[in-house]
């Protein structure tokens, strides 16, 4: 089980703002959670690598349980 407890659970992320102009850090998070595009949306698995990569972008994303 993950750090959520619940088994398979999944996150909805969107990007809502662009991550140019972002310290590199900020926008290696958001490329490593498949985004590219703004408005672009992924599905991921609710992981704590994923939850982590949240929480350094959590400015320029919408997040949602799935």
């Amino acid at each position: 089980m993950n750090a959520t407890g619940a088994k398979g659970a999944q996150l909805k992320i969107t990007l809502l703002k662009s991550k140019h102009g972002q310290l590199a850090n900020i926008a290696a998070s958001v490329t490593g959670l498949g985004l590219r595009k703004p408005h672009q949306s992924v599905t991921v698995s609710d992981s704590p690598e994923n939850r982590g990569m949240v929480k350094a972008a959590e400015h320029l994303l919408k997040v949602e349980k799935v």
